[in-house]
């Protein structure tokens, strides 16, 4: 666990150093802000029309954020060669496979918590309210979406060759749940055999991304969600992460790293 962590330490210091987190966070702020300064026509309702693109744009920066940042470590290391001095330490390729999902998976947590502070300030000098346990909700089931997708990533690493395609492919079936995942077993009604078998096995395996997207509830200021629903989904996640990174640890130890 010891490697693990020290391993994560290196990931996350190297992922604020590429500066990608800042350009997201900075696009966000623009975007919003400059969206904030036009009035339409005095619509009181423009402030929520202002959440609801922040926060489509902190959902798609953490998205572009966890998928990049997993998908080129184990690539990385193996591109240039580290793989074999860090694999002659004492550490396990599980531990590798442990450590680089913690800290993506950390880095991410950090860089959501700097989003939703910009989030919370924006909509607290607009509405003059301060929901923080909405937010604390709502920041911690954004951080375990992520975690099952950084997960997933760094397993599809070791199944795809290079990682703009896997970023590619992840990017679409992250975005493809979000949209389509709660519809799929409508869908399979009106299917005909085995189609509708097979959409029913795809309903009932893929990991339901869209059940930790809250941002409705924020946006018109819903009550909170009940804390036992809420405590669910985490071990709903985890069970997730858990699978990915077994099947990532798998693929792994059978990997040859010479080629």
């Amino acid at each position: 666990m010891n490697n693990a962590l020290a391993l994560a330490g290196v990931v996350v210091r190297e992922m604020y150093r590429r500066k990608d987190f800042y350009v997201l966070l900075i696009l966000t702020v623009i975007i919003t802000l400059a969206m904030g300064t036009v009035n339409f026509f005095n619509e009181d309702k423009i402030v929520r029309y202002l959440k609801e693109l922040c926060l489509l744009l902190i959902w798609i920066s953490s998205l572009v954020m966890a998928i990049t940042a997993a998908a080129r470590q184990l690539p990385a290391e193996r591109e240039s060669r580290t793989i074999f001095p860090l694999l002659a330490k004492p550490i396990s390729r599980g531990e590798v496979i442990f450590g680089k999902f913690l800290g993506c998976w950390f880095a991410c947590g950090m860089g959501l918590l700097v989003f939703y502070l910009f989030f919370s300030v924006l909509s607290g000098v607009r509405e003059q309210s301060w929901p923080l346990l909405n937010y604390f909700q709502a920041v911690w089931l954004h951080w375990m979406m992520l975690g099952m997708v950084t997960a997933m990533v760094i397993c599809g690493s070791l199944v795809f060759a290079a990682p703009s395609s896997n970023a590619t492919i992840s990017f679409v079936v992250c975005v493809g749940i979000l949209l389509f995942g709660r519809h799929l077993n409508k869908i399979a009604l009106g299917m005909t055999e085995p189609a509708s078998t097979i959409l029913y096995t795809v309903y009932y395996n893929i990991p339901h991304l869209e059940i930790f997207d809250v941002r409705d509830l924020i946006i018109h200021n819903q009550p909170l969600i009940d804390w036992g629903w809420w405590a669910l989904a985490t071990p709903y996640a985890a069970v997730y992460i858990a699978i990915f990174l077994v099947a990532a640890w798998w693929l792994f130890k059978r990997k040859s790293l010479s080629a």
